[in-house]
């Protein structure tokens, strides 16, 4: 195939694998963010952390999916990004570090304090990640501090707490309570009677949050400086990042949906995602609400990629030198291998996927966790 081909496929595979991951893992640590404030028993708790039990391990396999794909096809990204952002990746591990631990061992002990602690520990498991990886991606729209030599090393000249700043805790706020919503609209196809209850109220309010900020993020963006290419190498060939020019235009990350108008879709889709979630909420149609969830997930992560394309990550120190698709993948020929890979195995494991959903599928009861404490999280 050829090379400029490639190369958008690739930006949009692992804008999948990162949606995928969002929509499959974003419920999970919406549960697991909402394991508190929902549950107001440990019975309840429990029947919370066992509506995703057989499935978070499988959905994170995304992250690590998404993660490879990026060191395999934006090696350049990869480097730049992991270096860079060292102490907020940092953060994410050592949060999730209390998922795998804490499932296993919260229910090991009756003593409440011991699953009290763990119960806050799943909490903190399900929100930073998403709100770190909500911050993340707001700075990319500021445009990270970072600078390539002419052996593309990369120097970076922040700090983890540069990296809070408004619009970047405004994007991670989005991400917190989307993934929170997509936890509530999940729970509200596999709980029953008052927690049910308590998860359609929680969809209905996050959703008009979510709604709002989103809203808020989007004036806010209209203002922001954005990258716009000035001249470029051939983008059918090999490239560096240094073979570019970059300026910044008010409004440029708007541009996109002015040259692409399809593009706008993605916000519409969003939006209305948001609202769907809102009305089958109150009206009481769990599976249009997840279904609606699972749109505006796929919409939000979907506008944040169209507004910064084709720029992967902004530098805010030498903009000419920030990484784009088409001057930071690798050869075509490691695409394509990859390219056919992907069409053989990703269909497999949707596959089985699907399968273990299916043959897990139903409603927990607060009676049935009771009557099965010893072989249920």
């Amino acid at each position: 195939m050829d090379y400029e081909l490639l190369k958008l496929i690739w930006w949009v595979l692992i804008g999948v694998l990162l949606v995928g991951f969002a929509v499959t893992d974003g419920f999970d640590m919406g549960v697991g963010a909402l394991l508190r404030l929902l549950a107001k028993t440990d019975s309840e708790r429990r029947v919370l952390l066992n509506t995703v039990g057989p499935h978070w391990d499988g959905n994170q396999v995304w992250l690590i999916t998404a993660a490879g794909a990026i060191f395999a096809a934006w090696p350049v990204v990869y480097s730049v990004a992991f270096s860079g952002l060292y102490w907020a990746f940092l953060l994410v591990l050592f949060a999730m570090f209390f998922r795998p631990v804490g499932f296993e061992y919260r229910s090991k002990m009756t003593d409440p304090r011991w699953r009290s602690a763990w119960d806050w520990g799943l909490t903190i498991g399900g929100a930073v990640p998403a709100l770190v990886f909500g911050v993340a991606f707001g700075n990319m729209f500021l445009g990270v501090p970072f600078s390539l030599d002419e052996f593309m090393r990369s120097a970076y000249s922040g700090s983890f707490w540069q990296l809070l700043n408004p619009f970047g805790l405004l994007c991670g706020v989005i991400s917190l309570l989307m993934l929170s919503m997509h936890g509530a609209a999940y729970l509200q196809m596999r709980t029953a009677g008052e927690l049910r209850q308590r998860a359609r109220r929680a969809g209905f309010l996050l959703a008009v949050a979510v709604a709002v900020c989103f809203a808020l993020a989007g004036i806010w963006v209209s203002y922001l400086p954005g990258y716009v290419i000035q001249s470029a190498g051939d983008v059918g060939a090999a490239m560096t990042p240094l073979m570019k020019t970059v300026s910044l235009r008010d409004g440029g990350w708007l541009a996109n949906y002015q040259t692409f108008t399809w593009m706008i879709a993605a916000p519409v889709i969003g939006f209305a995602g948001l609202l769907l979630v809102a009305v089958a909420s109150l009206l009481n149609r769990s599976a249009l609400a997840f279904v609606g969830s699972s749109f505006a997930v796929a919409g939000v992560i979907c506008t944040a990629g169209f507004s910064l394309f084709p720029f992967l990550l902004p530098s805010s120190l030498i903009p000419d030198q920030s990484l784009t698709i088409w001057d930071v993948t690798s050869s075509a020929l490691t695409l394509n291998i990859m390219f056919w890979v992907a069409m053989i195995f990703v269909p497999i494991i949707l596959s089985y996927t699907l399968w273990g959903y299916y043959k897990m599928w139903g409603r927990l009861t607060t009676d049935f966790i009771e009557d099965n404490q010893y072989s249920t999280y």
